[in-house]
């Protein structure tokens, strides 16, 4: 069924005003329950009767989605807490200082979460030194270097000083260097047949990016784009 307004638009003529205010067609006629029936027997609906409902309905549902609470009813609720961890935990893994800052978003106490936090690194669903190593892997395999890897662990929620510790063992290991090398290679040959000081530009601009030593990236530039 559809509107007399839009049949008129799809046969290219202009609606023509009723007594009433209303359209209609010259060679149709309304039904008795204000429906209007074209001379091609098509029934078309009227729009005005069904635009009340659809306003109720949608003020009805801005009332029910306004009414939602996002706070818990508790915000000393232990175990209403510890759930709310347990869902973030099955979403992704997470350090203990993201998990807090989540936990006291959702509006749980300090305390609370803080207690909550403990259990769950007594049972070792919260490592922070185990998802350091592992996120500072994912740093060396986006090409990242040392202070760049630092700033996103801890932006990603762990402790400053877990942070530079397992960056010094990345680096220590040679893991930082060969991010470094890679990068080089890859800008190497994405500018290939450019202008030297192009290339050398573009690679220092992608190494201070990813945070990389400037002495390393000095070294690899002198190698790599002459």
């Amino acid at each position: 069924m559809i509107s007399v307004e839009r049949f008129l638009e799809q046969q290219g003529l202009q609606p023509v005003l009723s007594e009433a205010g209303g359209s209609a067609l010259s060679s149709g006629r309304r039904l008795q329950d204000g429906r209007i029936e074209s001379g091609c027997g098509q029934v078309l609906c009227n729009d005005e009767e069904d635009t009340p409902k659809r306003t109720r309905h949608a003020r009805h549902a801005g009332r029910v989605v306004a009414g939602v609470s996002r706070t818990p009813d508790d915000p000393n609720d232990l175990d209403a807490c510890r759930e709310a961890a347990l869902r973030l935990l099955d979403a992704a893994p997470r350090p203990s200082g993201a998990m807090r800052e989540r936990l006291i978003g959702k509006g749980y106490a300090p305390e609370v979460v803080d207690d909550v936090i403990a259990r769950l690194i007594r049972v070792r669903l919260i490592d922070d030194e185990a998802y350091a190593q592992s996120a500072v892997r994912h740093c060396a395999s986006r090409l990242m270097g040392y202070r760049g890897a630092v700033m996103e662990l801890k932006r990603k929620g762990v402790d400053r000083q877990l942070a530079q510790h397992v960056c010094d063992e990345a680096e220590s290991q040679g893991m930082f260097a060969e991010a470094a090398w890679e990068l080089g290679r890859r800008t190497a040959r994405k500018t290939a047949g450019l202008d030297v000081e192009v290339r050398k530009r573009r690679f220092w601009s992608a190494g201070g990016r990813k945070g990389h030593d400037p002495e390393v990236l000095r070294e690899i530039a002198q190698e790599l784009f002459v």
